[in-house]
């Protein structure tokens, strides 16, 4: 119940609201209670009026206007209950979208790493759907069953007490019958809701991965993946639907035996004269009220254990506590000049198990530092801690002689421009995946930037220039024009510092030039951190380092590493001296000739 708990308490944040709506339930409730009174009375009333000829000096027109009267209390005050307890459960969804939003918003790449996109997305729309519906049927309509059961129960034990025994007496096997299924749908729900986030996983691979699957023509392969997730999930909610109409027949059956024994031993009374017809008919309308609320509690014991299992999702993620995080006495950095110090650093994925090792750095500002190394060197791993998407296991890393972990993570990546191979772009314009990260750029600037990164151009050839929609991550540009996108919103972004990740790995020679064009407008009096798998894009650094397996093996110019004959020599003999080779195999013919 601590999960329910914590619902009902952002239910509180709204109090006014909460309030409003029980005072609606209270008052509602009283003036339905009245009419099963009302109604006995009339029917006593009509009785006792037999052979009169005005209606209203029987008594039985007063009691109609009260009936009416009754009646439209309960109307409206029926609609403010129901508006105050939807719009209840509106605002806790509102509130808890934006909570998880910005919560999953500020979690490292460590949490991301272990979470599907897809999973993340159903804890955010379906689980948050079940906890509204709940705020409106637990919250206030529960209320407003127990209240109406009660008082109930006091009325019709004051109205005949052995009739109003035979019906309480039925209470506890509903109440043991409802406590078990409660249970059994938790669990039910809670893999229904697991089976929905695996459902969205996939649904949201397979349509971010539409053209690899047409490519492989594996259509029937993620189909089929697809079917049999989605008919986990149908079962589950068939388990939950046939057990909670299951449940709300059984209670029925009861209520309607408990009804029958009373309109039975009721009967009797009202031939001996212990009771009139109306005292009768007010029992049975009072008992027909209650199996109302009885027939309820089906649909609130289901949404109770939806919103249990929604609420024990939610809240894994809404208390998971990111390791990367700001000191409480963080503070603001200002524009950095750039000089960066790996210090004995040392960084794992996992406890006990290290990717880097006694990692140093001395990158002085405007130098470009090279990282070279087989995939899996830890070259990624290393560069992802400068901007703290990771912590350090231990060691630490400064710029300008500041510990990173003593600066706000906002400041410190204001100060940091990050250009991977896979570049994400947003579905919006082009100008405004330029401008992404900057709130007050004129359209000149945007202009400039895309001019500096090769690509104003071809902007200009598109249907719309700046103002062209992208696909999905960019789908209607060239990897290399997203590449030079990403460029031009480092260029505008103008930080200290730079990390290209092997930008050029997976484009031709010509987009491999106009890549390198903008790339030196990009670095140009920035300390620049590359990786790059050829060797050829590294020769120019101030630094080459090489990585194996986690460590620092080399360390120096092209020239120096090329005379200690290790392994930048055998890297550099194999990509670049058989082609050396060819090219002197090609030019010796003409030398002959000659």
């Amino acid at each position: 119940m601590k999960i329910i708990g914590r619902i009902i308490r952002l239910a509180l944040r709204h109090k006014w609201r909460l309030a409003s709506a029980y005072v609606c339930l209270v008052g509602a409730t009283v003036a339905y209670l009245t009419l099963p009174k009302l109604f006995g009375h009339a029917i006593d009333e009509i009785a006792t009026s037999t052979g009169q000829d005005n209606i209203s000096e029987s008594g039985i027109f007063k009691i109609i206007v009260l009936i009416l009267i009754m009646g439209t209390i309960k109307g409206v005050l029926g609609f403010g209950q129901s508006y105050l307890g939807e719009s209840l459960g509106h605002a806790v969804a509102y509130d808890i979208r934006n909570h998880f939003y910005n919560h999953v918003q500020r979690l490292s790449f460590g949490f991301h790493d272990k979470h599907h996109t897809g999973n993340l997305m159903s804890r955010a729309i379906t689980d948050v759907e079940a906890i509204r519906m709940f705020v409106n049927t637990g919250i206030i309509n529960t209320p407003y069953h127990i209240l109406t059961f009660v008082l109930i129960s006091i009325i019709i034990l004051n109205l005949n007490w052995q009739l109003g025994m035979m019906a309480i007496i039925f209470l506890p096997p509903l109440s043991l019958m409802i406590s078990l299924v409660r249970l059994k749908l938790r669990a039910i729900w809670l893999r229904v809701q697991e089976n929905m986030g695996e459902l969205s996983t996939i649904l949201q691979e397979n349509l971010t991965g539409t053209r690899i699957v047409k490519a492989f023509g594996s259509e029937k392969f993620e189909t089929s993946k697809f079917s049999h997730k989605n008919a986990d999930l149908s079962n589950e909610m068939i388990k939950a639907s046939k057990l909670q109409a299951l449940n709300s027949s059984s209670m029925l059956l009861i209520l309607m035996i408990s009804i029958g024994i009373i309109l039975w031993y009721g009967g009797t009374q009202v031939i001996s004269g212990q009771i009139t017809a109306g005292e009768l008919a007010q029992f049975l309308f009072y008992m027909q009220v209650m199996s109302l609320n009885i027939r309820a509690a089906g649909p609130i014991v289901g949404s109770l254990a939806r919103a249990t299992s929604a609420g024990q999702r939610l809240f894994e993620i809404l208390d998971y506590t990111s390791p990367v995080k700001e000191s409480p006495n963080a503070f603001h950095l200002p524009r950095l000049a750039g000089h960066v110090k790996f210090e004995n650093v040392y960084f794992g994925y996992h406890k006990n198990t290290n990717v880097l090792e006694n990692i140093c750095i001395d990158a002085k500002p405007g130098q470009i530092i090279a990282l070279l190394g087989q995939i899996g060197s830890g070259k990624s791993s290393l560069v992802h801690l400068l901007p703290r998407f990771y912590n350090v296991s231990s060691g630490h890393i400064t710029i300008d002689g500041i510990d990173i972990n003593k600066a706000s993570l906002s400041s410190l990546r204001q100060n940091i421009s990050l250009v991977q191979q896979d570049v994400f772009l947003f579905s919006s314009s082009i100008k405004d995946n330029i401008a992404y990260g900057r709130k007050d750029v004129s359209f000149d600037e945007i202009v400039n930037v895309a001019k500096l990164a090769q690509l104003h151009d071809e902007i200009l050839e598109m249907e719309n220039g700046y103002d062209t929609l992208l696909g999905e991550r960019g789908s209607n540009l060239s990897g290399g024009q997203r590449q030079r996108m990403a460029i031009a919103r480092s260029i505008l972004m103008d930080t200290p510092i730079i990390i290209l990740d092997d930008s050029t790995s997976s484009v031709d020679a010509n987009t491999e030039k106009l890549i390198r064009k903008a790339t030196e407008s990009l670095i140009k009096g920035k300390t620049t951190f590359v990786i790059s798998h050829r060797i050829s894009t590294l020769q120019k650094a101030d630094q080459i380092i090489v990585l194996d397996k986690g460590s620092i093996v080399e360390t120096g110019s092209h020239s120096d590493l090329i005379s200690f004959n290790g392994h930048y020599r055998n890297i550099y003999d194999l990509q670049l001296r058989p082609q050396e080779e060819v090219m002197l195999e090609f030019e010796s013919p003409s030398k002959i000739a000659g």
